[in-house]
């Protein structure tokens, strides 16, 4: 597959409908679009309550959208038709494990009905051309094997969250061999580790939970210290889906189909590894402990086997593991003390392009 660099020369003009914009990884991606000169239209919910990256770096002023629920279809629709976009990034979900124990029908609407409502709107708006759906790394059938999984191995999920994406990635192969494939829509699904990276203030959530508890000088308290997740500081997906986005709308083979976006193998960590390398980046004397009551299910071993990404689309993670942390931990700081945040994100964006592993 023909690579192509992720520039403003594609992006400029590009007209972007982007669902879960006021969230992390949303606005992480709206504001580097909107750098890149696209004309960017967001979907979602409010931002929560209290800090957001979407509040923080003041993207109210910079990016259009409408504020409302991906599981109102005909609002859904209407909003899409009206931006008339070329390409749609669908973001918005309940993205929480622990959550969607709490939640676990309104877990399955949003993600799944939700993401029915977007296919949706996709197949009465004659402008569209391409898709990506971004689902995660957690539907795959956890085996807990010590192996990277690959995009064609079992989907599954144990908790509802995972389970409710795995589904998501049935909806969407299902609907591009049924409908989209026909109407010369290009769909693609993709999966991604952990992220991890500044604005992030999600509950139940290791680096925000870390961050809230040491900021006030707090113990911080671990759920699963042994527990091995593929680590990425958010740019490293955000840029897997630029380039695939692109291939989609150049019409490249086989890019409409699902893709792992996951770290090197030595960026596969344990939680105990993580908070050990955050803890030594972090001013003073940090503590952190173990919380030894009974915790609802979640994977202990998981890894993503990216080589399609990297040999189709010349995709390879930037930054190790110290230096996504060394990052996070420099804009959470650059934000306690009141700088610019639009203008700090948008210069670790620069950082990160202009980087190499």
């Amino acid at each position: 597959m023909e690579t192509v660099a992720v520039t403003s020369d594609f992006w400029r003009g590009r007209r972007v409908f982007i669902t879960g914009h006021t969230g992390f990884k949303g606005s992480w991606l709206a504001l580097w679009l909107r750098q890149l000169g696209a004309d960017v239209h967001g979907y979602a919910l409010h931002a929560a309550d209290g800090d957001s990256m979407w509040q923080a770096t003041g993207l109210a002023d910079l990016i259009g959208g409408e504020l409302a629920d991906i599981r109102d279809a005909e609002r859904l629709t209407a909003a899409m038709a009206r931006q008339q976009p070329e390409l749609v990034l669908h973001l918005a979900a309940q993205p929480l494990v622990r959550e969607s124990y709490r939640t676990p029908a309104d877990t399955w609407s949003t993600n799944v009905t939700g993401t029915l409502n977007v296919l949706q709107a996709v197949r009465q708006c004659d402008s569209v051309r391409a898709v990506l759906v971004v689902t995660t790394d957690k539907c795959y059938d956890n085996r807990e094997w010590v192996w990277p999984y690959r995009e064609q191995d079992a989907l599954g999920g144990h908790d509802p969250y995972s389970s409710s994406k795995a589904a998501v990635e049935l909806l969407c192969a299902s609907w591009r061999a049924s409908f989209l494939q026909a109407q010369g829509v290009a769909l693609a699904t993709a999966r991604a580790g952990n992220v991890i990276g500044g604005g992030d203030w999600s509950a139940e959530r290791l680096l925000p939970d870390i961050l809230r508890q040491w900021q006030h000088d707090q113990p911080v308290t671990l759920r699963y210290p042994g527990a091995t997740r593929p680590w990425q500081h958010v740019l490293e997906p955000l840029h897997g889906y630029l380039l695939l986005a692109q291939a989609l709308l150049n019409g490249q083979h086989g890019a409409d189909s699902a893709w792992n976006f996951g770290p090197d193998t030595a960026d596969v960590a344990s939680v105990g590894a993580v908070v050990a390398q955050l803890a030594a980046l972090w001013p003073g004397k940090p503590q952190w402990q173990i919380d030894a009551t009974p915790q609802p299910h979640e994977a202990g071993l998981l890894a993503l086997d990216s080589a399609k990404a990297r040999h189709l689309l010349a995709w390879k993670p930037r930054w190790s593991l110290p230096q996504a942390l060394a990052q996070t931990v420099r804009w959470h700081q650059a934000w306690q003390a009141g700088e610019d945040m639009q203008r700090h994100t948008l210069t670790q964006i620069e950082d990160f392009q202009n980087s190499t592993r």
